[in-house]
């Protein structure tokens, strides 16, 4: 899930990216996280966007900070925007959306 530099979800509070399993619990795995958020340090690009890694495999050192680790099989991606703007961009009028989780090879 890539953010391009100045488009981070629009909020006045925090936003969260969570991973649910197929039973909507969260899911199992060896670093206990189960979302990613501000709070959490996150590496951004050289140039200010910020990649998040959703996949089973560990993406790496360099990437681990953004990784949130998913089962092999189906799960289920919520993002929350904690107090959201209302004025543009915002998700409240629909003139802001999150950027499309993309398969990457």
């Amino acid at each position: 899930m890539h953010f391009a530099k100045g488009q981070m979800p629009p909020v006045n509070g925090f936003w969260s990216l969570t991973m649910y399993n197929e039973q909507n619990f969260f899911v199992d795995n060896p670093l206990h996280r189960y979302t990613l958020s501000p709070r959490d340090r996150l590496k951004k690009n050289p140039d200010g966007s910020l990649d998040l890694y959703i996949q089973h495999e560990n993406p790496g050192p360099e990437k681990a900070s953004n990784w949130l680790p998913a089962p092999k099989g189906k799960f289920n991606l919520v993002l929350r925007l904690y107090w959201p703007a209302e004025k543009p961009p915002s998700v409240i009028d629909g003139s802001w959306n999150p950027p499309p989780v993309k398969k990457v090879k």
